[in-house]
């Protein structure tokens, strides 16, 4: 199980992802969307789209490949979040709004930055969650491809 929470704990969403890699501080599920057809401004999400859900233990972000059913790469969904909580039959991430989509051309629009200011977090935590959205922004940057797989999984 996948839980989505916000970023006093509390949650916002959870459901269902199949394991297909993981190691001691990532995992790596396939999950899909079964809502409506949304429209989010910068991709259209549909029934029979394939996400694949990166999570990582030590890094505050996660990243969220996005396929067509298909096939076809939409794009990818990156969270700034808390290092997320891996046990072996869940997953939680607490969200601090900061969002990155990477389009697959590699064209980054940065979201919610007005939610992430309005949040009540001490300088520390503001600052490492800034830091990881330039780490985000860097990664694609230099065209790595930390959304292909975890290293060091196998």
């Amino acid at each position: 199980m996948i839980r989505k929470l916000d970023h006093t704990g509390n949650q916002v969403t959870a459901y269902p992802g199949r394991v297909l890699r993981r190691n001691e501080h990532a995992i790596v599920l396939r999950t899909g969307w079964d809502r409506a057809p949304l429209d989010v401004g910068y991709v259209v999400l549909e029934p029979g789209d394939r996400w694949t859900e990166h999570f990582y233990a030590d890094r505050w972000y996660n990243i969220f490949e996005i396929r067509a059913g298909d096939g076809r790469l939409k794009g990818w969904y990156c969270n700034v979040t808390r290092p997320a909580h891996i046990t072996a039959n869940e997953v939680t991430a607490e969200d601090l709004a900061l969002d990155l989509w990477v389009a697959p051309d590699g064209e980054m629009l940065v979201l919610d930055e007005d939610e992430f200011v309005a949040l009540p977090l001490l300088p520390p935590e503001r600052d490492t969650a800034r830091n990881a959205l330039i780490e985000l922004q860097a990664m694609v940057t230099r065209r790595a491809k930390p959304f292909d797989s975890i290293r060091d999984t196998e």
